[in-house]
């Protein structure tokens, strides 16, 4: 029984950059013997047993074969005769397919250190193409690893093209390709991404709307150089779509509620939020009101970052517009209701004389 470190740990140990997470990989155990030191079973696809001190997963090396459509296709055999080579065959990356034993001795059979070095991201071997979900892997690894300078190496983004042409991206469903979208618009590059599946033809699949929108990746490129929150890069990524192709990319993709409100109520307002220094404070109130800035100040806030990123990306120096709709949400949110209730007014006639108030302060604010 041998136990190794595999994947990411060697990867970006060897890279110097931090280890987060440990993936554990025994050769030579038995789902009994994995037992009777104490290992707990998890996972239902094959055998992944959780150390008994650490808690940390412990995988035992396995085999695979393509036996069905999409990311779940596969049958899975484990078992003390399967080599750490037959295990790290199967692995996407070459720098992925390293391990390294207790002394740290590192093995490489198929040469993910030279891929380091060079800063190249290549298949291991011809099975690549049997999981689709690898497509978006790698376009999320060029992500993460463009500040180093890393590309897709042309033979691995001509077998991505051959997945995307094969039919396989349609048999993902929407939480795993949302899962990895999800963590590539957190990298430090997550325009790379999309970059990348447009080259290997794979965001024709997954995202038409995007193909042809150059804007939309420089929105989100300055969002992240500006560390923006998860809502706010998909906002901006999504800006440009009329609100109907915005619905229909949130119900697809399923993407988290606040995900989908922000995008969608950036479609429907951007043009107004660039007009705001000119908009009658009626219009202004409106803006306001669709956003409720009463009850959820940070919604519009994060809409008001999304404008600004967006016209970053256009190429401009500054938007104007943004100091001004924050002070309009903060002199609408000043009118008092309290006199109001004290006057007796109740229900309709309350909101009424409130919405009146907040249109009065608004058109004092525009006028100073």
């Amino acid at each position: 029984m041998h136990i190794y470190k595999v994947g990411g740990a060697v990867r970006d140990r060897l890279l110097g950059l931090p280890v987060s997470d440990i993936d554990w990989l025994v050769v030579g155990a038995t789902v009994e013997e994995m037992h009777a030191k104490g290992y707990r079973p998890v996972g239902a696809d094959f055998p992944v047993f959780l150390h008994p001190k650490t808690g940390e997963e412990y995988a035992l090396a396995r085999t695979e074969r393509k036996s069905g459509r999409g990311y779940g296709g596969f049958t899975f055999h484990a078992s003390p005769d399967v080599t750490l080579e037959e295990d790290l065959i199967r692995r996407d990356l070459t720098i992925n397919a390293m391990a390294e034993d207790e002394a740290g001795t590192v093995y490489d059979p198929h040469h993910g250190k030279d891929d380091l070095e060079r800063r190249i991201l290549r298949h291991v071997s011809p099975a690549f193409t049997e999981d689709p979900l690898r497509v978006l892997r790698v376009a999320r690894f060029a992500a993460r690893y463009a500040p180093l300078g890393f590309r897709v190496a042309e033979e691995t983004l001509e077998l991505m093209r051959q997945i995307s042409a094969s039919g396989e991206l349609q048999a993902l469903t929407a939480e795993r390709s949302w899962k990895e979208i999800e963590r590539a618009l957190m990298e430090a590059q997550p325009q790379v991404f999309f970059q990348v599946l447009r080259d290997c033809d794979a965001l024709q699949a997954l995202l038409p709307e995007l193909v042809d929108d150059a804007m939309a990746l420089a929105a989100l490129e300055q969002a992240a150089a500006h560390e923006q929150p998860l809502h706010v890069r998909w906002a901006c990524l999504l800006r440009g779509l009329a609100p109907a192709s915005i619905k229909a990319v949130n119900q697809r993709l399923k993407a988290p509620r606040e995900c989908q409100e922000l995008a969608l109520l950036t479609g429907e307002c951007l043009a107004q939020a660039n007009q705001a220094l000119e908009l009658p404070a009626k219009a202004l109130l409106e803006l306001l009101q669709k956003f409720d800035v009463y009850r959820r100040p940070q919604r519009f806030e994060d809409f008001v970052v999304v404008c600004q990123m967006t016209s970053l990306g256009e190429g401009k120096q500054g938007y104007p517009q943004a100091d001004y709709l924050r002070g309009a949400a903060t002199a609408a949110r000043a009118v008092d209701v309290k006199p109001l209730v004290q006057a007796g007014l109740t229900g309709q006639a309350l909101g009424e004389a409130l919405k009146a108030e907040r249109l009065k302060a608004l058109e004092a604010y525009h006028l100073d």
